[in-house]
């Protein structure tokens, strides 16, 4: 008989928020999965857990994965972790749990801290539908691609972020979404937790030193219903003129106001050049 994997989630900071079940179940089985095992080797410690450890991470998930499944399928329970968090969201331990599943290994969860639901309930922003849309791409293109993709995404967006990509990450999505509210959350239950409201063409502003540390969860604001139409073709251009203006390129802001207002891209890009914008 196969064993199982168990999906647990650790503390994004506070070591108190590991739930008795996760501290029951990671002394159960009979070896665990870290992201990094240097970072879970702080937390077994604490709480006197010795269960052994292997390294499964985004650099060996071919090669380790087949080896967990394996083990698992001769009978061994394994518990998979990440270094802060639910694993398996935005984090390579989903090729796990897809390989578990062709296998046919049983797969439970062991819920737990997540920075995304926290940080999207301590925003202040709608939480009645909400879209997570992970780490932006590190290559600006296509950085720019996935923000124009969501223009006219009305959900509230979740956006995981690094503190030294902070600036040009706020910069971008000024550019691209345009003004809109913004609740910069950062550090998660630890001492330093701080909830920062504004708008993105403060932020952009504002943060454009770096001075904005530790880990970073960005929640902003979907499109506005009445941002959807424009009477006519020349309202439509203006909202492209006004992005134009804020240092966006003539394609974008034809697409961006295109998406907002219901005209053509072609039709308000043509109306661009035709003022030389």
């Amino acid at each position: 008989m196969s064993g199982k994997l168990y999906v647990v989630g650790t503390p994004i900071g506070n070591l108190s928020d590991l739930s008795p079940r996760a501290v029951e179940t990671l002394k159960s089985v009979d070896f665990i999965a870290a992201e990094d095992t240097r970072v879970t080797i702080k937390l077994l410690t604490n709480f006197d857990i010795h269960t052994p450890m292997v390294s499964y991470h985004k650099f060996n998930t071919t090669e380790r994965g087949e080896e967990i499944c394996q083990r698992m399928l001769n009978g061994e329970n394994c518990a998979i972790v990440t270094d802060a968090g639910m694993p398996c969201i935005s984090d390579p331990g989903e090729l796990l749990v897809a390989k578990c599943a062709e296998y046919g290994i049983t797969v439970c969860v062991v819920p737990g801290p997540t920075a995304l639901a926290s940080a999207v309930a301590v925003s202040g922003l709608s939480t009645g539908r909400f879209t997570f849309e992970g780490f932006l791409s590190v290559n600006k293109p296509g950085r720019l691609e996935h923000l124009n993709s969501l223009l006219s995404e009305r959900r509230t967006m979740i956006f995981y972020e690094a503190p030294h990509k902070l600036s040009d990450t706020l910069k971008d999505m000024y550019k691209i979404l345009g003004d809109r509210r913004i609740s910069i959350v950062r550090e998660l239950t630890k001492v330093h937790e701080e909830v920062i409201r504004t708008t993105l063409s403060e932020a952009a502003e504002k943060y454009a030193d770096g001075s904005v540390k530790g880990e970073i969860v960005l929640v902003i604001e979907g499109a506005k219903d009445e941002d959807k139409t424009a009477e006519t073709i020349e309202d439509a251009v203006e909202v492209a003129v006004s992005a134009v203006k804020n240092g966006m390129s003539v394609s974008s802001a034809a697409k961006q106001a295109a998406a907002l207002t219901g005209y053509k891209k072609s039709e308000i890009y043509k109306e661009l050049i035709s003022r030389n914008c």
